[in-house]
C-alpha cells in the first residue's frame, strides 16, 4: 500500500502495483532528462493541460527509480498500464502534486 504523505503514488503496470516516488535523486534525473524547460515548466504544463506522453513517460520512470527501480523508459514501451494513458496521466500529476506538496497540507488536497 502506498503512502501519500512520502509522496507515493501506485500505479499498476503488466498487472502488477507499482509504486511511484519522486524523491530529490529522481527529480534531478527527471530535471535532466527534460529537453527544455524545468520542473516549474512541467508543472505549469500539467496545470495547463498542455503536457505531453513524454511528460507522463518521463515522470513515471522517474517516480519509479524513486521507489528503487532499476529500469529504463524504453522498458515501458511496451507495458501494460491499467487504465491506459489517462491513469499513466492522472499517476504522473498526482506525483508531482505529492513531490511539491507543502508541510501541513493535506496529501488529497488538489488532486
Amino acid at each position: 500500500m502506498v503512502n501519500p504523505w512520502r509522496g507515493e503514488v501506485e500505479l499498476v503496470i503488466d498487472g502488477k502495483p507499482q509504486t511511484l516516488r519522486l524523491t530529490l535523486g529522481a527529480l534531478a534525473e527527471l530535471e535532466a532528462e527534460l529537453q527544455s524547460g524545468s520542473l516549474v515548466d512541467l508543472v505549469q504544463r500539467f496545470e495547463s493541460g498542455a503536457f505531453s506522453s513524454r511528460d507522463v513517460l518521463a515522470l513515471v520512470v522517474a517516480g519509479l527509480r524513486g521507489a528503487g527501480w532499476q529500469g529504463r523508459g524504453t522498458d515501458l514501451l511496451q507495458a501494460e498500464i491499467a487504465g491506459g494513458p489517462m491513469a499513466a496521466a492522472r499517476a504522473a500529476a498526482e506525483l508531482l502534486a505529492r513531490a511539491f506538496m507543502l508541510p501541513g497540507a493535506g496529501a488529497d488536497d488538489g488532486l
